[in-house]
């Protein structure tokens, strides 16, 4: 597994410190506020009462600059990780007027009417995407029913005209392994709340770039802090950006 793409996302954070306003690790979501709030998926560990997964300086990670947290995005504790993805996305900055009113699984089924699709992650939309285009692969490391296991995606993503990759898959550090399994002419979108909104997404293949800008701090902690889904979440606005000069615009 190798994490070339965040640490590129580290080196391109701005040079100033910026100080942490919050952390807060719920049990679906992880935010973090610094400049802006970020979320990511929170991995836990999958066996109940982990106790040797330990969160390094816990209780003082708001203590740090955003800058020094964001590095926890390289940790192999995920639950680390995720807490490094989400600060690195609290401290994006981007210009919403570049972003496209766009769903991705309305995407999904329009550009993958009669192809082959591929989705790491098992997203709620699956169903409703697997009705519209030819060969539908969910590819998750938790399989349900009807999913392909991790190891599958060698496999399959080459075969595959569009491909749709879950943030999250940041945190885990496989993003980079399995854009690299993309074909030159495949649809490529990275899509969910865990997704950084940088370019740097775009240098490594990506021709959509889906995330999630937080516009009500309160409610979205409220929330989190209260076990929400993302289904549950209030406060978030989905925003999805085109690579300049793709040719899937």
């Amino acid at each position: 597994m190798s994490s070339h793409i965040i640490e590129e996302l580290l080196s391109n954070l701005p040079k100033k410190d910026v100080p942490v306003r919050s952390v807060m690790v719920g049990v679906h979501w992880t935010a973090v506020c610094s400049s802006h709030c970020g979320l990511a998926t929170t991995f836990v560990p999958d066996k109940p009462h982990d106790h040797t997964t330990h969160v390094r300086n816990v209780g003082n990670l708001h203590r740090k600059s955003a800058q020094e947290l964001a590095q926890y995005a390289l940790s192999e504790n995920t639950i680390e990780a995720g807490i490094g993805i989400a600060t690195i996305n609290s401290l994006m900055e981007y210009n919403e007027n570049d972003a496209v009113e766009m769903n991705a699984s309305e995407v999904l089924m329009e550009r993958g009417a009669g192809k082959n699709v591929a989705i790491i992650g098992h997203f709620p939309f699956i169903p409703k995407v697997k009705k519209a285009v030819k060969n539908l692969w969910v590819i998750e490391q938790n399989p349900l029913e009807g999913d392909h296991p991790a190891h599958a995606a060698s496999d399959l993503i080459p075969q595959a005209d569009v491909v749709a990759i879950t943030g999250s898959s940041l945190i885990n550090h496989t993003l980079d392994d399995l854009l690299e399994l993309c074909k030159p002419e495949a649809l490529v979108v990275i899509l969910g709340p865990s997704t950084p909104i940088s370019p740097v997404l775009f240098d490594h293949g990506a021709n959509i770039i889906a995330g999630s800008k937080i516009i009500d701090e309160t409610a979205v902690l409220n929330s989190i802090s209260q076990g929400a889904t993302f289904q549950q979440v209030s406060g978030v606005r989905l925003l999805a950006f085109s690579s300049p000069g793709s040719p899937h615009q």
